[in-house]
């Protein structure tokens, strides 16, 4: 499907942020966004890039009454010589269309997808900062567009992609972050959409965040939702630990996300020798570890921060500080291996970098 291109009049430009220390996370956005509409008896149509707007919704949009909305997170980097790289979008394009199929949504050409980012990339270029850590973030995102009341799948879609220039998504930045695990709230349950990056499961997760950051805790570490016990992931991110000699993280198994960055930290640590294990694991070993020193380091994964060390669970009225609250060797690493891989300035093995051309 051709995509057409609207550009939007020089004088009603925005004016880009000069200092990159002062980005923030997700509060900047670009000049274009493209969208493309779904409708079951025309399939995808009216695919565009043009001028940054405002969306305009009939009150019964479905996606406002029964929650058919999901994203995903991707990012464009700068690196040398102004080359601009992607970092596995074949990976968040397979996981939205997942995420589609499993909320009843319209599946999306994965060809479409990549072309769209790619002509939105180039189109917005300048927009992309320069600094290590900084980034131009991609938010592509699809609502339920039928104007309807009644629970069923919609007929209509709308797909559409906006970018913002963004720095360190924590402010504490590539420091150990506090975590607060719930006792009491739960993010997903086996059955439901936790494998999704549905819009729902991030509304389910507020107030317990909300909680957690009124007690100065950076995020809310989830449990399971069956027996309050085992480890699942953190509030936007997977989680892994340090037990021994050995990379430990929660199995898939259809209640958390499974992670771009998350099997990015799994290859490079089994290519590098380092036994991983996806299995239960429960807050209680977690803790035991702790206290008889074999919990060595606890990091969370995902595209906003990339690796980001744990220096901290607060769990039944109490903290345990993980590695002195220091960044531990092998989180750091793994930071370092992805981050280079991601801006170009280091071998791809796995084939993760893709470069956007003119």
């Amino acid at each position: 499907m051709e995509i057409r291109i609207k550009k939007i009049e020089p004088e009603k430009m925005k004016l880009k942020p000069l200092d990159e220390s002062k980005l923030g996370f997700g509060k900047i956005f670009t000049d274009h966004m493209f969208t493309a509409k779904y409708h079951v008896d025309r399939g995808w149509h009216d695919a565009v890039i043009e001028p940054y707007r405002a969306l305009s919704l009939d009150p019964t949009s479905m996606c406002l009454h029964y929650g058919q909305e999901i994203f995903e997170g991707m990012k464009a980097y700068r690196g040398k010589n102004d080359a601009i790289f992607l970092f596995r979008p074949d990976e968040n394009i397979k996981r939205m269309n997942v995420s589609a199929e499993r909320m009843c949504m319209a599946g999306i050409d994965a060809a479409m997808f990549m072309d769209a980012l790619k002509k939105l990339i180039l189109l917005e270029k300048d927009w992309i900062p320069r600094g290590i850590g900084t980034s131009l973030y991609i938010r592509p995102t699809m609502i339920a567009t039928e104007k309807a009341l009644g629970v069923h799948p919609a007929n209509e879609y709308l797909f559409f992609i906006v970018v913002g220039p963004v720095g360190a998504y924590y402010p504490e930045g590539f420091n150990p972050t506090k975590m607060y695990v719930s006792e009491e709230y739960v993010r997903s349950v086996r059955g439901g959409t936790g494998n999704c990056k549905a819009a729902g499961n991030y509304a389910a997760s507020l107030y317990a965040s909300r909680i957690a950051n009124e007690m100065g805790y950076t995020q809310v570490l989830w449990l399971d939702a069956i027996e309050m016990k085992y480890v699942e992931e953190v509030g936007t991110s997977n989680v892994f630990f340090v037990i021994g000699d050995e990379l430990i993280t929660p199995p898939l198994g259809g209640t958390i996300l499974p992670g771009v960055t998350r099997d990015s930290v799994i290859q490079l640590a089994r290519s590098w020798g380092i036994p991983v294990n996806e299995r239960p694991i429960s807050i209680d070993d977690v803790l035991s570890a702790q206290a008889d020193g074999s919990l060595k380091e606890a990091f969370a994964s995902g595209t906003a921060a990339i690796v980001s060390p744990i220096g901290q669970f607060f769990y039944k009225g109490k903290a345990s500080v993980i590695n002195g609250g220091k960044v531990g060797a092998l989180t750091e690493k793994l930071y370092n291996e992805i981050l280079q891989i991601q801006y170009g300035e280091k071998e791809d093995p796995f084939g993760w970098r893709v470069k956007v051309t003119d």
